[in-house]
Order: C-alpha cells, then sequence, then structure tokens
C-alpha cells in the first residue's frame, strides 16, 4: 500500500465527515433563518471559492484539509447592519443557538445510520462465531471452550457473526463483567459456557483484547495455502499444499497453533516437521522479530489454505430487510457512541492506555487499509470515524460543539449569557486541553 494511496483515502474520508458535519450546522442555521457568510472545507487560504444566490453563501475548498468551520453572521466578530441583525447568530434565542451547534454532531451520527443501513442491506461478508484453539491460561480456556465450538448466544442475546461476537465480548471486556455464553460443539451438543472477564485488564483496544481473552477466530488445519515472496517461509523452502505435523516435537492440529508458536519465538531456531506429497521431512527457520504495539511477535510469511467445502462453511453474508437494518444501524450507532464515551472515562481514570487515543497518522493508516479491503470496509471505517467525530465535539470542552452547549446550559440555568471574561477563560482552558489531547494523540 502506497503513501499517495493512504493520502488519497484519508483526504476523503476526512473531506466527507467534515462537510456532513459543517452542513449539519448550515443547515440548521438556514432553517433558523440565520445568515451563513461561509462554508469553508479545510482551513487556511481559499483554493477554489464561490458564492451562489439566493443565500450569499461563500463556498470554500481551503489549502488544509484538516477541518473546516461555518462562518456565521454575528455581531461579535464584525460590524452587522441594522437591517441584517435580526438574521445574526448571536440574536437567537438559547434554543436556536442550542440547535444549530447540536446538528453538526448530529449529521454525524445520522450519517454513521446511513452507512450502518446500507452495509446490513446490501450484505456484508463475515465468518461464522467459530473459536480456534483458546490459549493456555486465558479465560476462554479456563471456561472450557474448545477449538471448533460455534457461539449461539452471549448473555442471551443471538450472534450472527464473528465480528457480531466480538463487538459484544469487547463491550462486556470495558465492562469487566462476567459473559454466559451459549456455544454449539463440533458433535452438535449445546452447552454454557461462562467467560469470566471481571479480572481482565482491557489494555490496548487496538490490539485486540478479545484474542487476549483467547477467543481466537477458527482458522483451518495447519495446511500453508501461500508463501509470501522474499519472506522466512520462502527461504526455508516452504510451499503451497505443505502440511505442519509438530514445531519443536509439539504436535500442531490447527493453523492457530502453528501461528501462535510462530508468534511466541521471535528471532528463535524453530524445528518443523513438514508432509508434502512426497512424504515427510524437517526443516528449520527463524522468524522474523516484528514489534507490533510495544510487544515483538515472529512472522514467516505464510497464509493458510482452507479447501472449498470448509471455506464455505466458515464464511457467511450478513443481510436484512430495510426497516430491520435501519433499526439494527441506529443501535450499532448508539451503543458505538456509549462505547466511546466509556472508552474515554476509563483513559481519564487511567484504567486504559491512552495509546488507545489515534491519532491522524493511525487514522490515515486505516482508511487506506480499509479502501484497499473493500468497499464494505472502508465504508465502516467511515462510520467508527464519524460517530467518532460526533462525540469528541460533544465533550464539554471550550471550542468544541459541547463547550457552546456547556455555556448554553450555563446560560439557561443562570437567565442570561455568560460574561466575556468568563467565556474567555473557558476558551483558553479548551485550547489548552486540546492541544493536551492532540499531544496525547
Amino acid at each position: 500500500m502506497s503513501l499517495v494511496h493512504t493520502l488519497v483515502w484519508f483526504i476523503v474520508a476526512l473531506a466527507a465527515l467534515i462537510v456532513v458535519h459543517e452542513y449539519g450546522h448550515y443547515l440548521v442555521a438556514r432553517l433558523c433563518g440565520v445568515r451563513v457568510l461561509r462554508f469553508s472545507v479545510g482551513f487556511g487560504r481559499p483554493l477554489v471559492s464561490r458564492r451562489f444566490k439566493p443565500s450569499g453563501t461563500e463556498w470554500v475548498i481551503a489549502a488544509l484539509p484538516i477541518g473546516g468551520y461555518v462562518k456565521m453572521l454575528d455581531e461579535r466578530e464584525g460590524l452587522v447592519s441594522a437591517e441584517e441583525a435580526h438574521r445574526a447568530f448571536n440574536r437567537q434565542g438559547v434554543g436556536k443557538r442550542i440547535a444549530i451547534v447540536g446538528a453538526g454532531p448530529l449529521a454525524n451520527f445520522l450519517l454513521a445510520i446511513v452507512l450502518y443501513w446500507l452495509l446490513f442491506v446490501s450484505g456484508v461478508p463475515d465468518s461464522r462465531p467459530v473459536i480456534g484453539t483458546p490459549p493456555a491460561h486465558t479465560p476462554a480456556a479456563a471456561a472450557g471452550l474448545q477449538r471448533g465450538d460455534r457461539i449461539e448466544r452471549i448473555d442471551a442475546k443471538r450472534v450472527e457473526s464473528w465480528q457480531d461476537a466480538r463487538w459484544q465480548l469487547l463491550q462486556l471486556a470495558l465492562a469487566r463483567a462476567q459473559a454466559r455464553l451459549e456455544v454449539v460443539d463440533r458433535a452438535g451438543h449445546l452447552s454454557l459456557k461462562t467467560l469470566d472477564l471481571r479480572g481482565f485488564e482491557l489494555e490496548d483496544v487496538e490490539g485486540d483484547p478479545v484474542a487476549r481473552a483467547g477467543i481466537l477466530l477458527y482458522r483451518p488445519s495447519a495446511v500453508i495455502g501461500r508463501v509470501l515472496p522474499g519472506g522466512v517461509a520462502e527461504r526455508a523452502g516452504l510451499k503451497q499444499g505443505d502440511r505442519i505435523l509438530a514445531v519443536d516435537s509439539r504436535a500442531i492440529e490447527s493453523w492457530d497453533e502453528f501461528v501462535l508458536a510462530v508468534r511466541s519465538h521471535p528471532g528463535e531456531t524453530m524445528r518443523l516437521r513438514i508432509a508434502d506429497g512426497a512424504g515427510e521431512y524437517a526443516i528449520e527457520m527463524k522468524p522474523e522479530p516484528v514489534t507490533v504495539r510495544g510487544r515483538t511477535i515472529g512472522r514467516i510469511g505464510a497464509e493458510p489454505r482452507a479447501s472449498a467445502e470448509e471455506s464455505q462453511w466458515l464464511m457467511i453474508e450478513v443481510r436484512h430487510g430495510p426497516w430491520k437494518a435501519l433499526v439494527l444501524a441506529a443501535a450499532k450507532t448508539w451503543e458505538t457512541s456509549i462505547f466511546s464515551l466509556r472508552m474515554i472515562g476509563r483513559m481519564i481514570v487511567g484504567d486504559i492506555s491512552w495509546r488507545n487515543l489515534s491519532g491522524p497518522v493511525t487514522i490515515a493508516d486505516y482508511a487506506g487499509q480499509s479502501a484497499q479491503a473493500g468497499w464494505s470496509a472502508y465504508l465502516a471505517f467511515l462510520a467508527i470515524i464519524s460517530i467518532s467525530l460526533g462525540v469528541l465535539n460533544l465533550l464539554p470542552i471550550p471550542l468544541l460543539d459541547g463547550g457552546h452547549l456547556l455555556y448554553y446550559l450555563a446560560e439557561i440555568l443562570k437567565g442570561g449569557p455568560l460574561s466575556e471574561r468568563a467565556m474567555e477563560i473557558g476558551q483558553q482552558i479548551g485550547l489548552a486541553l486540546l492541544v493536551l489531547l492532540m499531544a496525547f494523540a
């Protein structure tokens, strides 16, 4: 994936989310009778500028595509003629000002609902919620879960797909709760398992805490499907169709076990027993050490092979009718918003690492990766970032929409607007908090 590819899709994502957010402010401002002077995508020197009648709003694309703004007529920012004073933002009642400011984040939430609705209606390819071999000393192993168990329900809530299972378990991990799993084993027997997440440390959400709890996606047998050019596997002589029988005299039954063995031997020599069409033989290889989120693991550059029947059994498509898709999209947006707020709260009190606060570089990387994975992955990425933008802007920090809403709430309680001095102090505090937030990110 090239740098240009990453930047292009990052800018596309950022521009789309900014336009939707600012258009929310713009639309409600117009409905409330406020004159909008400028609608800008980006900051700095205007690159493209057009003015349309009858509104007279100037539409601008600026040089720095890292944000945007809607500039409204306001007596605090310049002279306003007596004829247009009634169209100034500051002359509006507190109810209208709350509606205008809150419309930006609301637009982001509505965009997320639309994107999720499109995904649910068109169909999202996913894996069945079948788990692989849980590593020893993990909550999943302690619960008695085994390779091939299919998760039917979590806390009596039906599980439709692997991502659905991960999402429900991630929320329970954040709450440090017990999860009651109804699972069906490979023989078709239904059983109830208790996954105890009360003492589980969430730590790094981006590092897949569900996997650290021992819930791994079922993978096919340890048969090489593809060897990446120039990797450790290719140099060691592994080829497509080779079956991994053992690593350091320990029998390997699944691809999961092979991956765990490779990851746990970064830079260390491993002895593999291999079977191919001509018989069995042994090779040695030394997995390449790679640092992922502060942890060093081993990689060899090989992918698994699954039979057509096994692939068909593992893969599903999650699709719903228009009405049910709308209900699920709204619920998904609500759950993600609440989850984001709880995550921020846990980071503030120190329960979760601040590393989970992703910065622009990480977001740009995810934009490029999701676009490369296909349109459905990219739309899901846009929905998540749109929700994050909406939640972030509702935080009660001056300079953000939530800070302005806090001012208006104080105005309602006080019976009049705050003093200029109080608002100035608030702006300074808000700027300091935002700088600190960006530094962490």
